[in-house]
């Protein structure tokens, strides 16, 4: 028998805030948290703008050994799952029935950037001992497991900006199917340096507007590439009568997983919508819904024009045109691995408040984006079920539906 599956904790940290409280008010009052990289020199860069962690010194959050000795990363995830750890209050539960997976898309570049520079210099056997430990993706997991004492699974999916949201939906089914009873899940994310900028430049990917409020902008008709965010978002999850018998507070059910791929190309999505369709349609039918029964879609909305583009008729493919959609990477911008489980937060606080967050600074209608994408302020409404997407470079498509508990 398939046991249910709710979310007990979150946390977050990003370019809108350093908790989860301060990020949905920055959403509600249709906040941008981008602006000029302060990271390092743009001077020679065509990319101008990044949604950086504002006032962010981790030696306020983490023991100064922690923080001296970690990736940017890797102290994202341990802020955020540490609320989150906090806000389920999970001290007394069964250490060996608590599992970990975050994801993240590229690990520690910073890392590998000093590390590589400091090589150069001085010879590679003199970089630092903890370059291995801190470049290498799974190490988020890994210090988050070691934080909370999870003695349970710990992994890391690794699948570009679908990720986190893969992140939750595995951490969904190895609760289900009674291989853990609580598993603190998401991503974390911190590549604003500049390889990872110069990297997603050269690719083209990323929007070269210097106006924050006309650059990630998404399914606008002007909309020229996204713009790279970092943070991190980490949920627990909890089999339902195991959070039921400690008391635990319930933000909403996991009630369906949908994957799928693409395999078609490296950076494109299929030109009809049909992957994407398909993970959605496999969400739909783990949940046991029908289309009619989502009252609210977050989507990937990444501002650039072939995901847009292409989201909207995977969407419209599954729902019609009467649905209702939005995309806040307008607030936080696009942080690639850890992005899915960031808008999951956002979704489920939106949903128990009834707000559907606005696509903000949305202008120019685009004939091709052609459904109610909630432009720019929020909209009372009653949101018992949403469904959250996510796609990543490799075809990698995800998405995960959640309920309202009332």
């Amino acid at each position: 028998m398939k046991r249910r599956v709710v979310v007990t904790g979150v946390g977050t940290i990003n370019s809108l805030g350093h908790n989860n409280k301060e990020t949905f008010e920055a959403i509600k009052n249709g906040v941008c948290g981008i602006d000029r990289i302060t990271a390092f020199d743009t001077t020679d860069f065509k990319v101008k703008l990044a949604a950086e962690v504002k006032n962010f010194d981790p030696n306020e959050y983490l023991d100064k050994k922690v923080a001296s000795k970690t990736d940017r990363f890797i102290q994202l995830a341990l802020i955020a799952g540490r609320e989150a750890y906090n806000d389920a209050n999970l001290d007394e539960v069964d250490k060996t029935r608590m599992g970990v997976n975050v994801s993240s898309g590229i690990g520690g570049i910073d890392t590998i950037e000093t590390n590589h520079s400091k090589g150069l210099k001085k010879g590679m056997e003199r970089v630092s001992p903890f370059f291995v430990p801190n470049a290498i993706v799974n190490m988020a997991a890994g210090q988050l497991a070691i934080a909370t004492g999870a003695k349970g699974m710990c992994t890391c999916v690794v699948t570009a900006c679908a990720g986190a949201t893969n992140a939750i939906g595995d951490g969904f089914r190895v609760i289900r199917d009674g291989y853990e009873d609580v598993m603190l899940v998401g991503g974390a994310e911190a590549c604003i340096t500049p390889l990872g900028v110069g990297g997603f430049s050269a690719l083209k990917a990323l929007s070269t507007s210097e106006d924050p409020k006309r650059a990630s902008i998404p399914f606008d008709k002007e909309r020229n590439g996204f713009v790279i965010g970092e943070g991190s978002g980490i949920l627990v999850l909890e089999e339902y009568e195991h959070a039921k018998k400690r008391g635990a507070k319930i933000y909403a059910e996991v009630i369906g997983y949908g994957t799928s791929c693409d395999a078609h190309h490296i950076t494109a999505p299929l030109e009809d919508g049909s992957g994407g369709q398909k993970a959605i349609e496999n969400a739909l039918n783990d949940a046991g819904i029908q289309p009619g029964d989502v009252d609210y879609i977050n989507t990937h909305g990444t501002s650039t024009y072939l995901n847009d583009k292409i989201e909207t008729k995977a969407i419209a493919n599954v729902f019609g045109k009467d649905v209702v959609i939005s995309s806040t990477k307008g607030n936080h911008g696009h942080c690639l691995g850890a992005t899915g489980a960031i808008e999951a937060i956002i979704s489920i606080d939106a949903m128990n408040e009834n707000i559907v967050p606005p696509t903000i600074n949305y202008q120019v209608v685009d004939e091709e984006c052609y459904l109610d994408v909630c432009p720019n302020t929020p909209r009372q409404k009653d949101i018992n079920i949403i469904l959250s997407n996510s796609l990543g470079f490799g075809g990698h498509n995800a998405t995960v539906v959640f309920k309202k508990v009332k």
